[in-house]
């Protein structure tokens, strides 16, 4: 008989299949074993939340201990050069070409170009964030695992939700623009290959079946590995570059000054601020680039390198491409669904709106194919902390991809794309945005200045008060500046006063307790400070329906965390089957410690 061992090594355990389908799968944790362990969960949940409220996850987990949950590796295949393609098809030619008609139409007017350059500007103060915490923490999680490692398990569950969300909507948009721009090529209207449902309420009344094909399609190529993906990603995003040079070689000799008066603002600086905060969410591809961290060759250098160079690029792109389209076309007249099409169109140039066209149709499949990688990515990290079902977390053996996720993100894309008109997704996806890369700047600087067990109590009461008194200017100048009094200059003196005195009392009396290993965010702390400051302010200009719907959101993600999330998390973080330490170990530990030290 042939022993179970040999060479005093003991058999591997026989690897499971990755297509199988069972409870132990979804719901392996012992608080959900039986109805009465479940119920016995319930009743021990005023302690468990304030474990998981309390409790920080470490680098060395979020990028090392929880990728056992995926039974097999995600590969390692990826360089600087390939992040910055990632990054520059995952935005332009979604967003660009989606959102500026719709804003330049009913917000801001000529006045497009600041709204981008004021969204620009903050989307690139958040890069600056991602690529620090993502050369720190290279995991597939992103913004989930900073925050899960910063501000405990609450918060990362909270974002976690809100990226979901972004995930779902922002695929979802870009899936109906897609049918929108499809309609263009073939001259036809915006919503002629659409299905009117007159019964369904006005938004959720024309059905997009070309836009759920489209999501599947783009999520079946991004499963068959991320090396192949990234590799037709960067020859399309070269196509792309040569139609948006067209773009603007047309346009601009077409252009035509008087269209930019009599009045630049005919929203006034509200509506440039309100449109910024919309096309907020043209710039949200980045946040991808760090999502593939764990598959990038040398993490420390090419994820600052890529994130960079992609947004600042992009962010010209926006600015110039935005000009173009108000200097063609008189704001009043521009089609908000297909904006450029038509106005080259209206300039006698009817033959290149086929061709914007079909680089709008090319940019918007180059963000869905790397919004699908990124999505799987987030959801990956996300499920292998227990948050979802960690069925979410498994990666493929032969393609190296999680396909569960994948496609439990484009199910979700392909319900919502298939009703919701492009108005009520967009300023849905903005706020998450927007909220999700204010956290994250707050998480940069909770890292700089806080150490569990390293850090005093009075130094922490120190760094906490100056970071509340920035967050709290940063919230009363957005307010200010939405209500009645926003045309009066003495509120703003006074929470900028108050905004430099929490940056600057930061810098001078909150002692650092953290230097970067690899790549630091400049002029710390002003740029992470001016970050929270223009995310919190871009989502005081969106309306009262976003922030009911983001409030609904969050209510339903709150239901859910208390019922199910907080009981999973609690046992995987106390499983026996965790690894236990001690001493100088103490960091790679499953939790690092509590927020507050006692």
């Amino acid at each position: 008989m042939a022993s179970a061992s040999e060479g005093g090594r003991e058999a591997a355990p026989p690897a499971r299949r990755y297509w199988r389908w069972s409870k132990a799968d979804f719901f392996p944790e012992p608080s959900f074993r039986s109805w009465r362990a479940y119920g016995g969960a319930l009743l021990s949940t005023a302690p468990r939340l304030r474990d998981r409220v309390t409790s920080r996850s470490s680098e060395a987990v979020e990028a090392g201990t929880l990728l056992a949950q995926s039974e097999n590796p995600l590969r390692r295949c990826l360089s600087w050069i390939d992040l910055a393609f990632l990054g520059f098809g995952s935005v332009v030619g979604s967003g660009v070409f989606v959102l500026t008609g719709q804003e330049a139409r009913f917000d801001a007017g000529p006045a497009i170009p600041l709204a981008y350059a004021a969204a620009g500007f903050s989307a690139l103060l958040s890069s600056f964030c991602y690529a620090e915490l993502a050369t720190e923490i290279p995991s597939a999680g992103g913004s989930f695992s900073y925050l899960r490692v910063e501000l405990g398990d609450l918060a990362a569950f909270l974002a976690a939700g809100n990226i979901l969300l972004e995930a779902v909507v922002g695929a979802a948009g870009l899936g109906r623009s897609w049918t929108s721009y499809l309609a263009a090529l073939i001259g036809r209207d915006s919503d002629a290959l659409r299905i009117h449902v007159p019964a369904l309420a006005d938004g959720f009344n024309l059905l997009d079946p070309i836009a759920v094909v489209v999501l599947c399609a783009t999520s079946a190529l991004a499963v068959s590995g991320a090396r192949l993906t990234s590799t037709i990603n960067s020859i399309a995003s070269i196509a792309g570059i040569a139609i948006i040079a067209f773009v603007l070689g047309g346009g601009f000799a077409h252009f035509d000054s008087a269209n930019l008066s009599p009045d630049f603002f005919p929203f006034g600086a509200a509506g440039v601020f309100r449109a910024a905060a919309v096309v907020y969410w043209s710039y949200t591809g980045f946040d991808m680039v760090a999502t593939m961290a764990e598959e990038t060759k040398n993490p420390g250098r090419d994820v600052p390198l890529g994130l960079i160079t992609s947004m600042s690029a992009i962010t010209v792109v926006y600015c110039a491409m935005s000009l173009v389209l108000v200097g063609m076309q008189r704001y009043s007249e521009i089609d908000a669904n297909a904006a450029y099409s038509v106005a080259f169109a209206a300039a006698g140039m009817k033959w290149a709106r086929y061709v914007v066209a079909l680089g709008a149709l090319k940019g918007m499949t180059s963000g869905l194919l790397v919004g699908a990688l990124g999505q799987a990515r987030y959801t990956t990290q996300i499920a292998r902390t227990h948050m979802i079902p960690p069925y979410f977390a498994l990666v493929h053996p032969r393609t190296g991809t999680p396909i569960y996720a994948t496609a439990a993100v484009t199910l979700g894309a392909a319900c919502v794309a298939l009703f919701s008109s492009l108005d009520v997704l967009a300023s849905v996806s903005s706020i998450s945005t927007l909220f999700i890369f204010a956290l994250v700047a707050v998480a940069l600087l909770v890292r700089r200045y806080y150490v569990a067990g390293a850090t005093s109590p009075a130094q922490l009461r120190t760094f906490l008060a100056f970071l509340g008194l920035i967050v709290v200017a940063s919230i009363g100048m957005s307010v200010y500046y939405n209500s009645g009094y926003g045309r009066r200059w003495p509120g703003y003196v006074v929470f900028g006063v108050l905004w430099v005195a929490g940056t600057g009392g930061m810098a001078l009396w909150a002692k650092k307790q953290r230097v970067p290993k690899v790549y630091g965010v400049p002029l710390m702390p002003w740029l992470p400070a001016m970050s929270v400051a223009t995310n919190l302010f871009l989502m005081g200009s969106l309306g009262s329906l976003a922030y009911m719907r983001f409030g609904i959101c969050t209510a339903a993600m709150l239901v859910y965390y208390v019922l199910f999330g907080v009981h999973a998390t609690y046992d995987m973080a106390h499983s026996e089957d965790q690894p236990t330490t001690s001493g100088a170990d103490v960091a790679d530990g499953v939790e690092q410690g509590k927020i507050v030290p006692v």
